[in-house]
């Protein structure tokens, strides 16, 4: 989730707001398999935002919402099923504020509200979906066709300096923390905050959350944090890490990427490197300094007036600020980004460090999603062009969820033996 900084909020309504069209596959060969190997995978999308729909008035989970229409977000229960997502984890974003006792309560408190709202959802609609713990809990959530909902946190700032919270939030159903967001906390540095020059990496209180997180059977997320602090964390850790949602850097040269010393540094923890289809990461743009102009002008005035686009609840006002975004985005269009694109790190990280170590965060309803791949209906056009490239059915299964799975039942399993 990126929603604090003027490119993170670009990319956020760029993900609501796109409209772009797909361009056709063509069937043949292990294409024509692909839609049956992608039905009999357990699919699993590491990272999404949707719970920040869960609280917009009038949105309903649900309810289907048609791809594209303004206010429909990214996905849904019902176009889950339709896009053939088994488990998806749905991400607690809490941006970061002052690192104040004060600050952190506000945060505590707005986690606390999401995951009232997680709850509500699972008593809701306990037809279509459930609450997942474990990687068992997916498998018989699938078999019983429904979606397994599991939780992650994005921002370790609700945790503030107690730790008595990290208990707290496992016990509502937590099973990931992401340390930092887009600016750094107390638990370490963010790729992306460097108005201190220094990384810091993780704080002393940092390796104590890490290693309560351990204890818990709690999996820790390197996606966002600062490249020190990304070899902090696998230098102290005892369980596998995972970045749920983050691309190469080879390929896109953004600090929020992995580089290739990293990756190969996650081949020895033995974690896993979940593919964030959020254009920016998987292709930089090239420079335009008016459209960052006009966009900064607009973010600024809805900052100031409601405190970001979360605040903005009368529907006129929201729609009215849409309309503006999407003259800017019409004034000064971004080359659009394919799945192709995306799929090319896949590859990447295959040849780099092997098919076991790779798998899918899409981080939809947060910026994530391609001109080919909007929404989670249109999934299938990653595992079509995954079987276009001549990956097999089982390497397919590993990318769509085994290998995450894996690593969350490892990181239970060592816990357990504590």
């Amino acid at each position: 989730m990126k929603i604090t900084s003027f490119s993170a909020q670009v990319l956020f309504l760029a993900a609501l707001l796109a409209c772009a069209m797909a361009p056709a596959f063509a069937q043949t060969g292990a294409e024509a398999q692909a839609p049956l190997w992608h039905e009999r995978a357990l699919t699993v999308d590491t990272h999404c935002d949707t719970p920040f729909k869960l609280l917009e008035k009038g949105w309903d989970i649900g309810q289907y919402h048609k791809t594209g229409e303004r206010g429909s977000g990214c996905q849904d229960l019902p176009r889950m099923k339709e896009g053939g997502l088994d488990a998806s984890f749905f991400a607690v974003f809490v941006g970061q504020g002052p690192r104040t006792p004060e600050g952190h309560a506000r945060a505590k408190e707005k986690a606390a509200t999401i995951l009232d709202a997680m709850d509500a959802m699972y008593e809701k609609y306990p037809a279509l979906c459930g609450r997942a713990l474990t990687p068992a809990d997916a498998r018989r959530l699938e078999k019983e066709g429904k979606r397994a909902i599991f939780i992650g946190m994005e921002n370790g700032y609700p945790i503030g300096r107690d730790p008595g919270l990290i208990d707290y939030f496992y016990r509502r159903g937590v099973r990931y923390v992401t340390l930092a967001h887009t600016s750094d906390n107390d638990i370490c540095d963010s790729s992306t905050d460097r108005r201190d020059p220094e990384d810091r990496g993780l704080s002393e209180w940092g390796k104590q959350v890490l290693w309560r997180l351990n204890d818990l059977g709690v999996m820790i997320d390197v996606s966002h944090v600062s490249d020190r602090s990304f070899h902090d964390v696998l230098a102290l850790t005892r369980a596998p890490v995972i970045a749920s949602h983050s691309c190469a850097r080879a390929l896109s040269d953004h600090p929020r990427n992995l580089s290739d010393d990293m990756l190969r540094a996650l081949k020895k923890n033995g974690g896993v490197i979940q593919l964030c289809i959020l254009d920016d990461y998987v292709k930089m743009p090239p420079p335009n300094p008016k459209r960052e102009q006009a966009f900064a002008e607009l973010f600024k005035k809805v900052d100031e007036t409601y405190g970001g686009w979360g605040g903005i609840k009368d529907k006129a006002a929201r729609d009215k600020l849409e309309a503006e975004y999407d003259a800017i985005q019409a004034r000064f269009p971004q080359p659009p980004v394919y799945v192709r694109d995306a799929v090319d790190h896949i590859d990447h990280i295959v040849r780099l460090i092997g098919i076991d170590h790779v798998g899918i965060g899409t981080d939809f309803d947060g910026g994530g999603g391609l001109a080919d791949c909007r929404d989670v209906t249109e999934l299938r056009n990653i595992t079509i062009e995954l079987a276009r490239r001549g990956y097999t059915e089982e390497q397919v299964g590993k990318i769509w969820g085994g290998n995450a799975m894996r690593v969350m039942q490892q990181v239970i399993d060592l816990a357990q033996k504590k």
